[in-house]
């Protein structure tokens, strides 16, 4: 099975573009976000930690990650490939992932990764609370907190999965269809 990672500051459109892609590759999406809500839902134990710190915009802990996406893996070793969106957040979590893929005989093909500006950011984030349903969305405080914790955590990590793994860096401004385009072509 192989691995496509999808990265990039909340709000810059990886989920919107795992899905696309999905479709296109028929690789299977996982969402971090949409995995952690489900498990939240049905108040599994990983659930209950995990509401504690995303209510409040922080990053769950690399261990409960990792517990996590090793029963990700395994849920689809049979797969011809998924694509990770939100994970991995921190230089931690790109060793626990390189091991796990590692130890289970898989690989990650390539890291995809969305630059956008924060100004943008922050007009996608209202927008996309316009819309959601999610709790999480309609606090503009949590809007700017999560991009500062991408910057502080995520940011880094994506510097050192360059050392690791082949991320190709590309612009996430313009419409769905054009970011779509570019990462094709990145493929």
């Amino acid at each position: 099975m192989e691995i496509l990672i999808i990265t990039g500051p909340p709000y810059s459109g990886k989920g919107t573009q795992c899905k696309i892609l999905n479709s296109e590759l028929d690789f299977k999406h996982i969402s971090t976000g949409d995995r952690c809500r489900l498990e939240k839902k049905n108040g599994t134990e990983i659930g209950k930690i995990m509401s504690q710190y995303e209510e409040k915009g922080d990053l769950v802990p690399d261990g409960i990650m990792k517990d996590l996406f090793s029963k990700i893996l395994d849920e689809n070793k049979d797969n011809k490939g998924i694509i990770l969106d939100g994970y991995p957040r921190t230089i931690p979590q790109v060793n626990d992932l390189l091991e796990l893929v590692e130890s289970k005989g898989m690989k990650i093909g390539k890291v995809l990764n969305i630059e956008v500006p924060v100004s943008e950011l922050l007009k996608r984030a209202a927008k996309r609370a316009e819309t959601s349903n999610r709790k999480d969305d309609k606090n503009p405080k949590i809007h700017t907190k999560r991009i500062d914790v991408f910057e502080a955590s995520t940011r880094p990590a994506i510097d050192y999965m360059k050392t690791k793994i082949k991320v190709i860096t590309f612009d996430g401004l313009g419409t769905i269809e054009e970011i779509t385009k570019r990462i094709k072509a990145a493929l």
